[in-house]
């Protein structure tokens, strides 16, 4: 076995931050300044020791994402849409306001 420069904590301490994180693996390995590879086999070496499933090429892309039904979407945005009239119509009367002040 080879010499590694990095420490077993710090190794184990990288990976559960990829397992814990929202953050891509890419952008915690530039952050760690290590190279993404490197990041990803030791992700990949934990999960195999700890029989965790290892997702395939393809799925890589979708195990963060939570898929949202359309009636949560509905619901979400139309309580987007609300706050977006109550602000629209509080820069109306500011502006109205403002508009007076200058006359």
């Amino acid at each position: 076995m080879r010499n590694s420069k990095y420490t077993r904590e710090f190794r184990d301490s990288s990976v559960q931050l990829v397992l814990n994180s929202n953050e891509s693996t890419a952008k915690i390995a530039k952050d760690l300044d290590i190279n993404e590879k490197t990041l990803y086999n030791w992700v990949r070496e934990y999960k195999k020791a700890n029989n965790i499933p290892i997702p395939s090429r393809g799925e890589f892309r979708n195990v963060n994402k939570i898929k949202e039904t359309d009636a949560e979407e509905n619901k979400r945005l139309r309580a987007e849409n609300k706050l977006l009239k109550q602000e629209r119509d509080i820069l109306k009367k500011a502006t109205a306001y403002f508009a007076k002040e200058t006359l």
